[in-house]
């Protein structure tokens, strides 16, 4: 049987607060875990956030309202050298490195000096589109998470993508509605693009998680479909993987009390490990959609089954009727089914009560 296996991202994030010894230690709980990936965030400050822009409300819930969302997030970059360190921990480790892109310099260390095989892009940047045109002309493949967006927000982001992908012409809104409904864009896109349902809130609400979106998004894009979870806990993730999302993204931490954005809605290590081994059960369990009885049930067939025998003592040559005959098990006699067929015959041989009938 051919068993999916649902791609697994850590979600490091900024987790490791900016130290590196604390990020490697982040690998190495990704890697026990049995994740596919880990995944961090890479980014420049001075290009990210204006020094007057405010926090989100969870980080201000989380690191206090004092400094600036750009003092914060000056204090969790990691800079060439360190990725060059992850990359080389998570070899060691066995688990892919994958980190997201937030400014354009940022692609080209992800894209071009580390020669990543997939560049994830976060909700947040969807209506991105000098971004993800930078991306595009990569030629990588993408995870695009769709937190926040509307249908028609994803499928622009997909027409930047099918234009920068097909690589001709000057970019405009126009053309890339053509590049998006061309066949080869639209085979692009199958080939490149994985879609990520999200709700972008941190922890987010069960009640706004909508994983029936799932099926909206493969509907209406053809698509890979994943999901990419912020809710506390592991029982949405697992319950996605059930609706059919290709991969999971999940935000994980070594210390829910540590400082910093987003360690609170964040697994602990045994929760990552708890959430990836249901995840591969569930795999399994979704098996073939072929309805037929399965090697184990076989064997149960006549155990659990019924026949058709005597009730009584019949003789040969006696009507069967209502009244002698049962049905019991086991199932390795006449079918039930065949109960009224047998009551219009006479019994071709003696029978003792609870001795299969046969004709």
């Amino acid at each position: 049987m051919h068993v999916h296996h649902t791609y697994i991202i850590a979600e490091a994030g900024v987790n490791h607060n900016g130290s590196l010894a604390l990020a490697k230690k982040l690998v190495e709980v990704a890697a026990d875990a049995g994740a596919d990936a880990v995944k961090f965030q890479t980014f420049k400050a001075d290009s990210l956030v204006s020094r007057l822009a405010p926090k989100a409300e969870y980080q201000s819930k989380a690191t206090g309202a004092d400094e600036s969302q750009y003092e914060m997030i000056r204090k969790l970059e990691l800079d060439e050298q360190a990725h060059e360190m992850l990359i080389e921990h998570c070899t060691v480790c066995g688990i892919q490195f994958l980190s997201t892109p937030f400014d354009l310099e940022s692609v080209d260390l992800l894209a071009g000096r580390f020669d990543l095989s997939c560049i994830k892009i976060p909700s947040g940047d969807i209506t991105n589109g000098p971004l993800l045109l930078k991306i595009a002309h990569t030629g990588k493949p993408v995870i695009l998470s769709t937190g926040m967006s509307t249908l028609g927000e994803i499928e622009e982001a997909l027409g930047v993508l099918a234009f920068g992908y097909l690589g001709v012409g000057e970019p405009s809104p126009a053309v890339f509605r053509l590049a998006y409904c061309s066949i080869q864009g639209q085979e692009l896109l199958l080939e490149k693009v994985t879609l990520l349902h999200c709700t972008t809130e941190y922890p987010a609400p069960v009640e706004e998680v909508n994983l029936n979106t799932l099926d909206t998004l493969r509907s209406a894009f053809g698509l890979p479909v994943g999901y990419s979870d912020h809710t506390e806990g592991i029982t949405v993730p697992i319950a996605a993987v059930a609706r059919g999302a290709v991969i999971i993204e999940k935000h994980f931490t070594l210390d829910r009390t540590l400082p910093g954005p987003d360690h609170k809605a964040s697994l602990e290590p045994n929760e990552l490990k708890q959430m990836v081994a249901a995840i591969r059960v569930v795999e399994r369990a979704l098996g073939s959609d072929r309805k037929h009885p399965t090697p184990s049930e076989l064997k149960n067939m006549s155990v659990a089954r019924k026949s058709l025998v005597a009730a009584c003592t019949i003789t040969k040559g006696e009507s069967f009727t209502t009244g002698n005959i049962a049905v019991k098990r086991p199932g390795n006699g006449m079918s039930p089914m065949r109960y009224w067929e047998l009551l219009e015959r006479k019994a071709g041989n003696n029978f003792s009560a609870d001795e299969k009938v046969v004709i």
